[in-house]
């Protein structure tokens, strides 16, 4: 959530910078709603002064009255309206801002200056390229039909199990699918000095508030249970990041990093994808998450990219990095890198990890703070990033080690968490 003070003190420059993220702010609704707010607040501030005054005058007051002999009970009924009056007014204002919240709600993170304009992924800049797409001398295969030839990856039996968008993996790539789960994690915890944490795969509104998916984009969730208001998790970044809502911690940097399924409905997203593995409704994904100083979290960002981009280069799969433009930029994000792994099949890089600078957004929204040097509550700041997507980390693999048989040969890091396997046939 912005903070309500900026919109106050410049509502102009900011509805500008959200105009980047092709987001129109309604500044006269916000500039109504506000000038109701501050009326009413003094409204309600002066009768509850009055009503504070009245309250500590009323006992000698009904004291005199009683020695008159006068009634006294227009006194009290003068103080029964004056608790009304004030109950009301409070009412009043509540609504009023409760209107305000919700708009504040609706409206996106404010992009980075160094987001760069456009309206879609179309328009994102490529900052840099590692690795030569490989050259085969034979008819390359899509992972869709390497893996049916293998008999490993089979969408046919998860329709009849679930669904479309679901696969079943067995054999030789179920075991790939594992070790690159594993490879990861060993990376970010021995290599880049992250915190394995294990996370509740269901998680509560308030969780998905803080995080940006609520209220927002609450068909693109599974939802559980509407009592209980329990949702599956559409990424790790959501149980992860709430581990500090309404805490404030003592030192920073923390970095976590988790495996966990993903769960999303895909909504909108009808006619995309629906070959293979790319977009699936349930899927596998290691998450790294920082909270950091304010001062830090825009080096934080380049050096997380860095970690996501180590597992592509150990793999040996080529890939290019880019930043997305304004109008690709998440709700929640005030700047992302994308990291697209080359797909031989398709002859262009696909999406396989985005890496995200939140700055204080989801912090505000939390309340997750820490202790600066004064010793005073402060919202940290936020980031994550995929480090990778499971799931498209196998199929970029199975594409780009495929072989003129069909095999699959095993990236050498990938061999010993596979027993030494070196080709799946």
């Amino acid at each position: 959530m912005l903070d309500p003070k900026l919109l106050r003190s410049d509502l102009n420059a900011v509805a500008a910078s959200l105009k980047i993220k092709g987001y129109d702010l309604d500044t006269q609704a916000f500039l109504a709603l506000e000038a109701q707010r501050k009326d009413l607040q003094l409204a309600a501030e002066s009768l509850q002064q009055e009503r504070n005054a009245y309250a500590k005058s009323m006992g000698k007051l009904i004291g005199e009255a009683k020695a008159k002999g006068e009634d006294i009970e227009p006194l009290k009924a003068k103080g029964e309206q004056m608790k009304n009056d004030s109950a009301e007014a409070d009412a009043n204002l509540a609504e009023v801002q409760g209107s305000l919240d919700e708009m504040l709600q609706g409206i996106p993170n404010i992009p980075h200056s160094s987001v760069p304009a456009g309206n879609d992924e179309d328009d994102n800049v490529e900052i840099r390229r590692w690795g030569q797409p490989k050259t085969f001398d034979f008819e390359v295969k899509d992972h869709v039909d390497l893996g049916d030839a293998l008999n490993g990856l089979d969408f046919d039996t998860a329709a009849k199990i679930t669904g479309s968008r679901f696969s079943q993996m067995r054999g030789g790539l179920a075991s790939m699918h594992r070790a690159l789960t594993q490879f990861m994690l060993n990376t970010h915890i021995q290599e880049h000095g992250y915190e394995e944490v294990y996370v509740p795969y269901i998680v509560n509104r308030d969780s998905l508030y803080g995080t940006g998916q609520l209220p927002k984009f609450e068909e693109d969730l599974f939802k559980l249970d509407d009592e209980r208001e329990f949702y599956l998790i559409p990424t790790a970044e959501v149980p992860i990041t709430n581990i500090y809502r309404n805490e404030i911690v003592d030192s920073l940097p923390i970095k976590f990093v988790s495996h966990t399924p993903c769960f999303r409905s895909e909504a909108g997203s009808y006619g995309r994808d629906t070959r293979g593995m790319i977009r699936q409704h349930q899927f596998e994904k290691v998450e790294m998450v920082q909270f950091v100083h304010p001062n830090d979290s825009w080096d934080t960002l380049d050096t997380l990219v860095g970690h996501a981009e180590a597992i592509l280069q150990k793999l040996e799969l080529p890939y290019r990095t880019v930043i997305l433009c304004g109008g690709d930029l998440g709700f929640s994000a005030a700047k992302t890198y994308d990291i697209e792994v080359w797909l031989p099949s398709q002859e262009k890089y696909r999406e396989i990890s985005s890496c995200s600078n939140f700055a204080d957004f989801q912090a505000r929204r939390m309340k997750a703070r820490f202790r600066n040097t004064e010793g005073k509550p402060e919202l940290l700041h936020t980031l994550n990033g995929s480090g990778l997507a499971v799931g498209r980390t196998l199929l970029a693999v199975m594409e780009n080690y495929q072989q003129a048989d069909g095999s699959i040969a095993v990236p050498q890091v990938l061999q010993p968490l596979m027993n030494g396997l070196t080709v799946i046939k």
